[in-house]
């Protein structure tokens, strides 16, 4: 039970996956900087004197009731930095790494593949040979080389 749950832990997906979360911990702290010094300060310049920030308030005197339309472009514009940067950072970078070491014997999508008629006519060719292929089978289309 413990080995299978040291196989688990040592695993590179499980290691790879704790710094993600540390770095993107690390990375949220800095989107949030930038938002709250930058992009609310020139959000919030389109508000009203009564207002402070893009919004309004449905109920005057009652800031419970205030609709803030900065607070909701902020929140999208964090996402969008923090999805921008893992996937120009981890994503697109993993995609080219895993099409780099796939293995280049993979069947060829230009061949089609071979039909049950033509498989059985294979079989059948080397049953009635002896196991020797006939010379007028493709073998290039034969799964059965």
């Amino acid at each position: 039970m413990f080995k299978g749950f040291r196989d688990f832990i040592m695993r590179g997906n499980v290691i790879e996956l704790a710094t993600a979360v540390i770095i993107g911990g690390a990375f949220t702290a800095i989107v949030n900087a930038v938002s709250d010094n930058l992009i609310n300060p020139i959000i919030a310049s389109f508000g009203s004197a009564d207002v402070s920030g893009l919004g309004f308030q449905i109920r005057s005197g009652d800031p419970s009731t205030m609709l803030d339309f900065g607070a909701v472009i902020t929140a999208i514009l964090n996402f969008l930095i923090v999805a921008g940067v893992v996937y120009f950072i981890i994503i697109n970078p993993m995609n080219k790494l895993s099409e780099l070491t796939k293995d280049d014997k993979d069947v060829d999508p230009k061949d089609p593949a071979p039909t049950t008629e033509q498989l059985l006519a294979e079989i059948r060719d080397l049953l009635k040979n002896g196991g020797q292929a006939t010379a007028a089978l493709d073998q290039t289309t034969s799964p059965l080389k």
